[in-house]
């Protein structure tokens, strides 16, 4: 029993030999921005976009590269009933991306992204249903821009300048 056993290890042994992790250099990596990034928001203040952005990007800790993100924001009233009520917004969420390499002092990438979603107010005064409503559409838009955008960046090379 113990040579069976023995054989079956030798086995196993030898054939992971030549094993190569996914992850051994950082081509591989989804985010080439992580850790690398300093990140600056102006324009509109979010909910949620300062937490998805530390876990995106990470701490700076190499200096590599600076985000700029400008984000501007559009309410548009959809419909509007006889005693002026609004019972359709259009929420529009435009982020430009700028990316400037520190080593090359050049700006690497240019983007404008735009996000948007509807909501339809449920009352006059506080209603919880509809700040809740808002409240996860905004988070779902942030985060759907903040995916984009790092898709985009899988396309082109970012140590080269434009």
């Amino acid at each position: 029993m113990k040579k069976i056993f023995y054989i079956i290890l030798f086995f196993f042994v030898t054939s992971c030999n030549n094993l190569e992790f996914v992850y051994k250099d950082d081509s591989n990596l989804l985010n080439p921005l992580y850790d690398n990034t300093e990140v600056s928001v102006s324009g509109e203040d979010l909910i949620f976009l300062k937490s998805y952005l530390s876990m995106l990007f990470g701490e700076n800790k190499e200096e590599k590269y600076n985000l700029i993100i400008d984000i501007n924001e559009k309410k548009t009233k959809r419909s509007v009933k006889t005693n002026q009520v609004t019972s359709n917004l259009r929420y529009e969420l435009r982020f430009f991306y700028t990316l400037l390499s520190n080593n090359e002092n050049c700006v690497v990438y240019e983007k404008e992204i735009l996000s948007y979603f509807s909501i339809t107010p449920k009352s006059d005064g506080y209603n919880y249903g509809t700040d809740a409503s808002l409240e996860k559409k905004y988070e779902l838009a942030i985060k759907d821009n903040l995916n984009q955008f790092l898709s985009f960046l899988q396309n082109i090379e970012i140590n080269n300048c434009r």
